[in-house]
């Protein structure tokens, strides 16, 4: 059984990708890009991320809905120190006045999603948004050691996520943040 918190990444569930064997090459701003997900024209139910979750299969959702809107601007930390990321951008993004975020573990150990929900936001606003809390956080964290979703610089078909294992940290609507 899938149990992991996800109600607040409001994720898509008319499609999921579904990684496979095959690897597509894809064209896109002068960038050859390899595609290890399939997209799946069924819904995402809990049976499927409930074979995600016991190692079955692996599976991701989109980020970018239909109408080019976002609800998440997503870190995806791939370096070695998680808490100290965590606890660096926690402190960035409250102040920056974001007050609802979850982080989740991956599949790789110290590796994290951290979900920021903005809630229904245009694609090029989210781009936006991703832009600049990367380059706030990469003012405490010299190295670059993350991604940031959505990315203009992969085709919608990249700008996907795998289902989070467990939950890292989440932080929900302090009282004591400064724009509430």
């Amino acid at each position: 059984m899938y149990n992991v918190d996800i109600k607040l990444i409001k994720m898509i569930t008319s499609h999921y990708w579904q990684q496979t064997d095959a690897t597509e090459r894809v064209s896109f701003k002068g960038k050859t890009l390899y595609n290890k997900f399939e997209k799946v024209d069924k819904m995402l139910t809990s049976s499927v991320m409930s074979d995600h979750a016991d190692g079955k299969i692996t599976v991701a959702h989109s980020l970018i809905r239909p109408g080019d809107k976002v609800e998440n601007i997503v870190f995806d930390y791939n370096g070695r120190d998680p808490e100290r990321f965590y606890h660096r951008a926690q402190l960035m993004l409250r102040e920056e006045g974001f007050i609802n975020f979850t982080a989740y573990n991956t599949k790789t150990p110290g590796h994290l999603h951290l979900y920021v929900h903005k809630g229904h936001t245009t694609l090029q606003e989210g781009y936006q948004i991703a832009k600049l809390l990367s380059a706030k956080l990469q003012q405490k964290m010299p190295t670059m050691q993350w991604r940031m979703f959505p990315n203009p610089d992969l085709p919608p078909e990249f700008n996907i996520l795998v289902l989070p294992y467990e939950v890292y940290a989440k932080e929900r609507g302090a009282s004591w943040s400064k724009h509430m």
